[in-house]
C-alpha cells in the first residue's frame, strides 16, 4: 500500500485536487482520498485553549508569535530540563548506572533466546545453546559484564545542538525537551548536561548570542521553514598516551563547527553577509576565551529536507579552512579535524561517522579484536567500516582487512587514515553492504556452493572435520575467483543507484601471509599535506603498493590513481583474490547503524561456510536481537517461500526476523558464544553490546 500526504494552501485548491484525482485513476486503480489525522500536538491545541489566542482549524495559533510557546507545550515541558532529556541517568552514581545497564542487556539477551526458540522449525531439534540457556538464567551465552568508560563527564567528541525557542520564547541553542511527535519543540541550553564538554557549551553559547541579532529566522519544525537549523561541535583529541583523565578537555586540540541551514528563498547576498558575521563572531569568541578555545574549521551544511538528518552528499560551504591545508577538491575535502585511537591518527570529515567516546571506543575495538582471535593468517572483513577505525586499529594483528562502507566521504577518510598511518594491508570498498558483500566474499573466498561441494567430496575421501577453517585453494579455484573478480568489478561499476566505487589500498607486494606490515606507532610522524592531497584523488595504489617514499610521488601517480576501474585494477583484484587463498582464518566484524544489518548481508555471511567467526558490535539491542535470530536459528531442508505478511507493520523486529528465518536457505547456523556490554554513553540509557558468534 502506497500512501501520500498532500497539504494545500486553500480550500479551493483542495476541492480541485480531489476532483482531478477522482476523475483520473492511476493505472486503472482507484485512488482513495481521505482527510489526514492531525498530529497529537495539533489535536491538543485544537481542542483546548491556546495561550494568547484561539486555535485555528489546522491547530495553529494566529496570535502566538514564532517566539512564543503554547500552553500545552509548557505543561508538557515545564517539569523537564535538558539534563533530564539528554542524560536521564545522571542522577545515579556511575556504578549504579553500570549495574542498571548490565541488567538491561541481560533482559535483551533473554529475549533473544526466547525468540530464537520460537523461530526454530518444528521438525528440527533445538540447538544445544538453547537447552543450555536454562543453566545460565535464560541467556544465550554468558554475559561477561560491562566495560566502563574511562571518561564519565564531558566525554562526547560530537554534540548536535538544536536551534529553536525556549519555553520563555528566547532564541536558544541546546537540546529539545521532548519529542516533536508529542508536540514539544522547546529548546533549553545545555547547562548541567554532564556528557557535554565545556568547550562545546561555550561554542553553543557563542552561536546563541549571534542568533539574537541575526536577521534570518530560526527553523520551525511545525511549519518546515526558516534558515538556522542546527549547530554541531566536533572535537579532536591528542594521542591517547598524552590524555590525562582528570583534565580531558585540556587535551582537545582541534574543533570543527558545523552550522546547518536551509537556503530556500533566502537572498544569496544576505546569506553571505550573515556567514561573514558568524565567522567573525565565532573566531573572536574563541580567541577571547581564557584560555583560548581551539578552532580548526567552520563549515555550513545547506540542507533543504524536513528532518535535520541530512544526507551524506548534502552541500557544504567552508567558512574557515584549516591552516596549512592546501587541498583542492570538494568542500568536505578542505574541512576536517583529527582524533587518535590506539596511537593511530584519524582524519574526520564533517559527515563521517566516528565514535563519540574516543577512549571508550578504544576499549571496544580492543575487545572485538581479542574475541575475533586474530593472527597473521587472518582475513578480516570490516562491514560498515565508516572511516576505517576498527580495521585500521586491528590491521597490525591480521594479514589483510577488507572494509565496506556506503558513505563516500567516510571511505575517502579511510584511505587517508591508512596512508597517514603507514598501513598497507587494507582495502576499502565504497558501496552499500547489501550490494557488494556477496561479490566480495566470492572474490576472496570463492562461491559458497564451490566450498560446500569440495567439503562433501573431501568427506567421502577422508574423515575431514566439518569445522576445518583452512582455505584450500587449487589453481582452478584461483582461476574461478579471478574471473569472478572481473565480473564483480564490472557489475559494481554498472550500479547507478549509489555510485559504488571500488577503491583499493593494498597490493600484491603488501599481502605476504607471514610477513605483515606493522602499524606505524608514531602518530606524529605522519606524512605531510602533499600525501594527504594524493589520497584524495587517488585510490592509494601507487603510494601504498610501491616501496618508494611517498613524498616522491609525482602528479603521474594521481593520474594513475584516477583509473581505479581500468584493467590494471582488475589485474590487481586477481592478485588480491589469489593472495587471500593463503589466509587460514576468515573473520567478520560488523558495526552496523541502529537499524542493524540488511537481511541480504545476514544471508551472505551465514551462507558462506568459510566465515567461522563473527563479532557483532551493536548500538541498538533490538536490531542485535533480530540479526542474531537470523544468524543462529537452524534451518529446515525445505525452506518456505517468503509470501509476505500483512501484519508486518505491527510486528516487532524480532517477529520480522522469525518470519525471515523461514525462507533462509539450508545452512550451518552460528552459535552465540560470548557477550559483553561496553558503556560508551555514561549518564544515558544507551549502551553498546559486543557479541561473538562461532560455528
Amino acid at each position: 500500500m502506497t500512501v501520500g500526504f498532500v497539504t494545500f494552501e486553500s480550500v479551493e485548491q483542495l476541492t480541485h485536487a480531489v476532483q482531478v484525482l477522482k476523475e483520473n485513476p492511476s493505472g486503472g486503480k482507484e485512488i482513495k482520498i481521505s482527510d489526514a489525522n492531525r498530529r497529537s500536538h495539533q489535536k491538543v491545541r485544537a481542542e483546548g485553549h491556546v495561550a494568547n489566542g484561539t486555535a485555528t482549524e489546522n491547530g495553529s495559533n494566529p496570535a502566538t508569535t514564532a517566539g512564543e510557546t503554547s500552553a500545552p507545550e509548557v505543561v508538557a515541558s515545564s517539569k523537564k530540563s535538558a539534563r533530564d532529556a539528554v542524560t536521564p541517568l545522571a542522577h545515579m552514581p556511575y556504578n549504579d548506572q553500570l549495574e542498571h545497564k548490565k541488567h538491561s542487556m541481560a533482559q535483551i539477551l533473554k529475549r533473544l533466546t526466547r525468540n530464537a526458540r520460537k523461530a526454530c522449525p518444528p521438525a528440527i531439534p533445538l540447538p544445544n545453546w538453547i537447552f543450555k540457556s536454562k543453566e545460565i538464567g535464560g541467556l544465550p551465552c554468558k554475559l561477561e559484564g560491562i566495560l566502563e568508560s574511562p571518561i564519565v563527564d564531558g566525554y562526547r567528541n560530537k554534540c548536535e545542538f538544536s536551534v529553536g525557542y525556549s519555553l520563555e520564547g528566547k532564541k536558544t541553542v541546546g537540546f529539545m525537551l521532548g519529542n516533536f511527535r508529542e508536540g514539544v519543540t522547546a529548546v533549553e541550553e545545555p547547562v548541567n548536561c554532564p556528557n557535554v564538554s565545556e568547550i562545546s557549551c561555550k561554542y553553543a553559547q557563542m552561536f546563541q548570542d549571534f542568533l539574537q541579532s541575526s536577521s534570518l529566522p530560526l527553523w520551525s519544525r511545525v511549519d518546515n521553514c526558516g534558515f538556522w537549523r542546527q549547530f554541531t561541535v566536533r572535537e579532536g583529541r591528542c594521542p591517547a598516551e598524552a590524555v590525562v583523565l582528570q583534565h580531558v578537555e585540556s587535551q582537545i586540540s582541534e574543533v570543527m563547527l558545523i552550522v546547518q541551514v536551509c537556503s530556500t528563498d533566502v537572498d544569496e547576498a544576505l546569506m553571505k553577509e550573515e556567514f561573514d558575521k558568524l565567522s567573525t563572531a565565532l573566531i573572536q569568541g574563541a580567541s577571547t576565551c581564557s584560555p583560548p578555545l581551539p578552532l580548526t574549521t567552520i563549515v555550513v551544511q545547506d540542507h533543504k529536507g524536513i528532518s535535520n538528518a541530512a544526507p551524506a552528499d548534502c552541500p557544504l560551504i567552508p567558512l574557515l579552512v584549516p591552516k596549512g591545508d592546501q587541498l583542492e577538491g570538494r568542500a568536505e575535502d578542505k574541512t576536517r579535524i583529527h582524533d587518535h585511537i590506539s596511537n593511530l591518527k584519524f582524519s574526520i570529515s564533517p559527515t563521517a561517522f566516528f565514535q563519540v567516546n574516543t577512549l571508550a571506543a578504544e576499549r571496544l575495538y580492543t575487545l572485538a579484536g581479542d574475541w575475533a582471535n586474530l593472527n597473521s593468517d587472518t582475513l578480516l572483513f570490516d562491514v560498515c567500516c565508516g572511516t576505517g577505525t576498527i580495521g585500521l586499529t586491528l590491521a597490525h594483528r591480521v594479514g589483510m582487512v577488507v572494509g565496506i562502507e556506503m558513505n563516500e566521504s567516510a571511505v575517502s577518510d579511510a584511505h587517508r587514515n591508512a596512508l597517514i598511518n603507514g598501513i598497507k594491508n587494507c582495502r576499502f570498498v565504497c558501496g552499500k553492504a547489501e550490494d557488494v558483500i556477496g561479490s566480495l566474499l566470492t572474490e576472496y573466498l570463492g562461491s559458497p556452493q564451490q566450498h560446500i561441494a569440495a567439503s562433501e567430496s573431501n568427506s567421502v575421501i577422508n574423515d575431514t572435520s566439518k569445522n576445518e577453517d583452512t582455505i584450500n585453494c587449487t589453481e582452478s579455484d584461483v582461476e574461478n575467483m579471478d574471473s569472478s573478480a572481473e565480473k564483480n568489478d564490472n557489475g559494481e561499476n554498472e550500479q547507478p543507484r549509489d555510485g559504488s566505487v571500488d577503491l583499493h589500498t593494498c597490493g600484491d607486494e603488501d599481502i605476504k601471509g607471514d610477513s605483515v606490515d606493522r602499524v606505524n606507532k608514531e602518530a606524529d610522524s605522519s606524512p605531510d599535506e602533499h600525501i594527504e592531497a594524493v589520497v584524495e584523488q587517488s585510490c592509494g595504489e601507487a603510494s601504498l603498493i610501491n616501496d618508494e617514499p611517498t613524498d616522491a610521488i609525482s602528479t603521474d601517480s594521481l593520474e594513475h590513481g584516477k583509473t581505479c576501474q581500468d584493467s590494471s585494477s582488475i589485474q590487481n583484484n586477481n592478485v588480491l583474490a589469489a593472495s587471500a587463498c593463503q589466509f587460514k582464518n576468515v573473520v567478520a566484524i560488523v558495526d552496523p547503524p541502529r537499524v542493524g544489518l540488511h537481511p541480504t548481508v545476514i544471508k551472505a555471511l551465514r551462507m558462506h561456510p568459510l566465515i567461522r567467526r563473527l563479532v557483532y558490535i551493536s548500538c541498538n539491542p533490538d536490531s542485535l536481537v533480530a540479526n542474531a535470530i537470523e544468524l543462529c536459528t537452524p534451518t529446515s531442508e525445505k525452506q518456505e517461500k517468503n509470501k509476505g505478511n500483512r501484519g508486518w507493520r505491527s510486528m516487532s523486529a524480532a517477529g520480522l526476523a522469525r518470519q525471515r528465518t523461514k525462507s533462509m536457505p539450508n545452512s550451518e547456523p552460528f552459535i552465540p558464544k560470548r557477550a559483553m556490554a561496553v558503556d560508551l554513553f555514561p549518564h544515558t540509557s544507551h549502551c553498546e553490546m559486543v557479541m561473538l558468534f562461532e560455528r
